[in-house]
């Protein structure tokens, strides 16, 4: 971000957290960060997370839903919204001038939804074809799989969107996600975050008047939180999905957020198949043997567990050699130290990444309040870049051993 930028925190009587990034930008991103998601739900409730970030959108006590939308673009800005299996996210991007209206409606939507029955039967048949298209696309699909096998006795083995019989309990009650929220929406697990040119002191008036009267403390948080994970009977599994390629996915449990190795884990995916066309996985697989279109890895750090995959999708007679290659790599990391040189340019490519990437302001603004959600701060790119670059060759080699110990690594294939 830029050299003037300053982060702002403040927290209300209730527990309430505020983060607020004053940036030179005309344009806010705004909005509120639920500590709640799809690790919550019970089995029979599956997907009430995501339906419930579906369903706000739907209207409130005093607007209906098409009023709130006609009120944010109006003005020109842009109203969204996320669930994942921690955190539920709603948030615009509008001038800095309409902050207030903008707030107060995230707000209204949050703290009074009507849950009308014929507004959330439409939204279930929504959902229910966002179900369909996701199962058409095995790319997409394989991290769910993937999630519930790494995961398999634990909440977190659950998809985001639920199911069709899961999604029909959950609407046959209109005030069932209402008590959920009542529940979960605890002024405790909640972020109020933004970032744009606005005085930090507004942003903290704002965010005291719209939910300073929140009240309710969730109970057995930490109880819930921790991931009781059955031990994988079957750590190599193959789905019959009839697809032109084989898609496939090895990987496995990792650390968690806050871990001491997070950030070199963090480093040492990047190295491996992250986002760019040097890392040894494409230059492997793709640039020097030509076997797969698109290979990648990522890292995943949740709460208390985290987990690693490396994705890619190749024709059936490169399989076994793809995967031999994979391996090799994986293998090369875990023997070899990297050597200082080596390490030198990883640190380079990354900090150009983080650099770039806080250029968005959108990223920016929703890594600022998970990051505020769980640690009570938000660094910055050049805070965290310092601690990453504290990492040693050592260390890498001994995360290497730690994470892609061939005895803790699962397969999943669709052919």
């Amino acid at each position: 971000m830029q050299e003037n930028t300053q982060t702002f925190y403040h927290i209300l009587p209730n527990g309430l957290k505020i983060v607020h990034r004053r940036t030179p930008s005309p344009i806010a991103y705004i909005g509120v960060m639920v500590g709640t998601g799809t690790r919550d739900e019970q089995p029979e409730e599956n997907g009430m997370a995501h339906y419930i970030e579906h369903c706000v959108f739907k209207g409130t006590a005093r607007h209906s839903g098409r009023q709130i939308i006609q009120a944010i673009e109006g003005i020109g800005g842009e109203i969204n919204a996320y669930t994942t299996k921690e955190e539920t996210t709603f948030y615009a991007a509008i001038l800095c001038e309409h902050v207030q209206l903008t707030l107060h409606l995230i707000a209204e939507m949050i703290t009074q939804p009507a849950f009308k029955k014929e507004e959330t039967d439409r939204e279930r048949m929504v959902i229910l074809d966002e179900i369909e298209s996701y199962n058409d696309s095995p790319s997409e699909l394989i991290y769910d799989d993937f999630e519930s096998l790494v995961f398999d006795g634990s909440s977190l083995a659950l998809p985001i969107l639920g199911t069709k019989k899961t999604l029909r309990h959950i609407s046959s009650r209109p005030k069932y996600p209402l008590e959920w929220m009542k529940q979960h929406y605890t002024p405790e697990r909640m972020v109020v975050f933004c970032q744009g040119d606005i005085k930090p002191e507004r942003i903290f008036r704002l965010a005291e008047k719209e939910f300073g009267g929140l009240s309710g403390t969730l109970q057995g948080k930490s109880a819930q939180h921790k991931t009781c994970i059955k031990p994988a009977l079957n750590k190599h599994i193959t789905f019959k999905k009839h697809t032109h390629q084989i898609h496939a996915m090895l990987g496995g449990r990792a650390y968690p957020l806050g871990h001491p190795n997070q950030l070199a884990m963090f480093l040492l995916n990047n190295i491996l198949g992250g986002g760019s066309l040097n890392s040894r996985l494409n230059l492997s697989l793709r640039e020097a043997k030509g076997l797969v279109y698109t290979v990648e890895s990522t890292y995943t750090p949740l709460s208390d567990t985290g987990y690693w995959c490396t994705y890619w999708a190749c024709d059936p007679e490169d399989y076994a050699r793809t995967l031999e290659l994979i391996h090799h790599e994986l293998d090369k990391l875990r023997t070899t130290p990297l050597t200082e040189s080596g390490l030198h340019h990883a640190l380079e490519q990354l900090r150009g990444q983080l650099a770039i990437s806080a250029q968005n302001q959108e990223n920016s603004a929703l890594a600022m309040a998970k990051a505020m959600l769980y640690f009570g701060a938000a660094p910055t790119w050049e805070e965290t870049f310092r601690k990453v670059a504290r990492t040693t060759t050592t260390q890498l080699q001994q995360v290497a051993q730690d994470i892609f110990d061939p005895s803790n690594t699962y397969l999943l294939t669709y052919e």
